[in-house]
């Protein structure tokens, strides 16, 4: 009889914790960023298009140029509608970077961070993005 009262305090302490644990976390839709995105239902904050975006809905999307690992990363770029500045979505970044337009001739564009250690290229409809000298990402 004692065993089994045991027993019943025990389940009823641990159901009362679980409850009390799931009323604390997030109910969905309720992981709205500063601007409002909801990153459980995907979005995330663009500056340049000053809204709330899917990644995985835009166009220019560059792959990982030599992955070292068993799946390829990718980069979001977004540009401006006077394709003066161009956004970049890092798979190790948080938020995003803003590139400036630093070169324009024909087909060809050149953006640059402000620390230039981001160099998008242009070039048609290819895009190369290199940090330093180095192609990390391409289409």
């Amino acid at each position: 009889m004692k065993n089994t009262k045991l027993l019943l305090a025990v389940i009823m302490t641990a159901t009362f914790a679980i409850a009390g644990s799931a009323q604390k976390m997030t109910p969905k839709g309720g992981d709205k960023d500063k601007h409002g995105c909801i990153a459980s239902a995907g979005y995330t904050y663009s500056v340049i298009k000053d809204d709330c975006i899917k990644l995985f809905d835009e166009k220019i999307q560059l792959r990982e140029a030599n992955p070292q690992k068993s799946y390829v990363s990718s980069v979001v770029v977004i540009l401006s509608k006077d394709k003066k500045k161009a956004e970049l979505f890092l798979p190790d970044v948080k938020g995003s970077i803003i590139l400036n337009r630093t070169m324009e001739y024909m087909n060809t564009s050149v953006y640059k961070s402000k620390k230039g250690s981001y160099n998008l290229n242009k070039e048609k409809d290819n895009y190369t993005l290199k940090k330093g000298k180095k192609i990390i990402y391409s289409i």
